[in-house]
């Protein structure tokens, strides 16, 4: 088997490395194929994707290089990671909101708009490349925002893609350390969209749990006294309760969009940190008597990432009859929403099947704010897609986190400003 990892240049790729090489019997690994834009990275992480391998298995050869179609050709697994516009265009992504008063993220709200709109097209031609060199191929899309980037893809093209998130897995792993489980024998009732879901529901062998989940969670808000990481807005109890479930983390910016804006006013960009971060990740990639992932990796975020995807693929691989959690068509599964729009729950992988698992209708206030998103989501892939700008000054005032619609026309040309030439038909 041989893998294909666009972005192979970023800094996640020994976490990725890592989880192949941990399951490489299961994937039959023979190739890893890291492509990157950038070729003073792939310098860097060539080498050091060669000796991890190296070190662990010398039969699993590692390639790298610009050339993106001699990547993709004849590979089973199309991993995508790719950051378009780098480092920079995060920053700008998260500068644009706050220069408007909003909430400067990303993968959310305006920042969030604007990645997917350079990101787009880019995917879309990686599609392209896909259908004709590796047509038997799977997507595994890791590319932010996920789950807009994977509607693009499964509502334009013909390629087999999922969307992977690490935050379904970070939020199992954190349940199972609590109820001191193994992650294996958790089930969730998890809903919603990428970076906009809920877990309704914990079951532990069959037995449901999520009231102590809940409990511990209670407790775990207060005691951190509403302040997350650097004194980021945090949940507290009232709003657990409120809620009735496990929140995903960015649901934070929807719930708390004032305490967000005030928040970023006296505090850098993440974008920022995550620059500094990564810089000193490559000075200790370079190291050539390095071959293993440092530890110092788990500060760039991300965790779980590789566990993931690794884990997704060798059970499609191995036709292991596993659940997992993913963006995927709904095909039904959320009740009222349409059938080939994406969503983020939990499926049962079984070879080259995904069969979604039922869930419960959405509760009418988490029926609004996902009706809502998609719509936006659906608007942002009309505008990539068709250089509609009409449907992105209406995508972004139906953005939750998005302008009022007297500063929307503003904003998007400050948008286009700041991103020119990356935003394929629109500029």
């Amino acid at each position: 088997m041989k893998v294909c990892v666009i972005g192979g240049g970023s800094t996640y790729t020994p976490e990725l490395v890592e989880g192949l090489l941990s399951r490489r019997d299961a994937l039959d690994l023979h190739e890893i194929h890291l492509v990157d834009t950038d070729p003073s990275r792939l310098a860097i992480l060539g080498p050091l994707a060669r000796r991890m391998c190296d070190a662990v298995d010398d039969r699993v050869r590692v390639e790298w290089g610009s050339d993106r179609q001699v990547g993709i050709a004849d590979s089973t697994f199309v991993v995508s990671q790719m950051r378009v516009g780098g480092m920079a265009a995060r920053e700008r992504d998260e500068q644009l909101g706050r220069e408007f008063g909003l909430i400067g993220q990303e993968t959310v709200g305006v920042g969030g708009f604007a990645n997917a709109l350079r990101t787009i097209p880019v995917a879309l031609d990686i599609a392209a490349d896909i259908e004709r060199l590796a047509p038997d191929a799977t997507l595994i899309n890791f590319t932010n925002p996920a789950g807009l980037v994977t509607e693009a893809l499964c509502r334009h093209t013909d390629v087999t893609t999922i969307g992977l998130c690490n935050v379904p897995w970070s939020i199992k792993a954190r349940v199972a350390r609590s109820l001191g489980v193994d992650m294996a024998a958790i089930e969730f009732d998890y809903v919603g969209l990428n970076h906009l879901s809920w877990v309704r529901g914990v079951t532990v062998d069959g037995v449901d749990r999520t009231a102590e989940v809940l409990d511990g969670l209670r407790r775990s808000v207060a005691e951190r006294s509403g302040s997350h990481r650097d004194g980021e807005p945090d949940w507290t109890p009232e709003a657990i309760d409120t809620l009735g479930a496990i929140p995903n983390s960015y649901l934070r910016y929807y719930y708390e969009i004032d305490a967000w804006v005030r928040h970023q006013a006296s505090h850098p960009t993440r974008a920022s940190a995550v620059m500094a971060i990564e810089h000193a990740l490559l000075e200790q990639y370079a190291d050539p008597g390095l071959a293993e992932k440092p530890a110092e990796l788990a500060e760039r975020g991300g965790a779980h990432y590789s566990e993931a995807a690794a884990a997704l693929m060798a059970d499609i691989a191995s036709d292991a009859n596993t659940v997992h959690v993913i963006n995927t068509p709904n095909r039904g599964v959320i009740a009222g929403l349409p059938g080939d729009v994406v969503v983020e729950v939990s499926v049962r992988i079984e070879g080259d099947r995904i069969e979604p698992i039922h869930v419960d209708a959405l509760r009418p206030d988490v029926d609004a704010l996902v009706r809502t998103v998609k719509d936006f989501e659906l608007l942002t892939v009309q505008a990539a897609v068709d250089g509609d700008r009409d449907a992105a000054i209406r995508a972004l005032v139906t953005n939750p986190l998005g302008p009022s619609i007297s500063d929307a026309a503003a904003l998007w040309e400050r948008l286009v400003e700041v991103n020119a030439g990356w935003l394929g038909k629109l500029g």
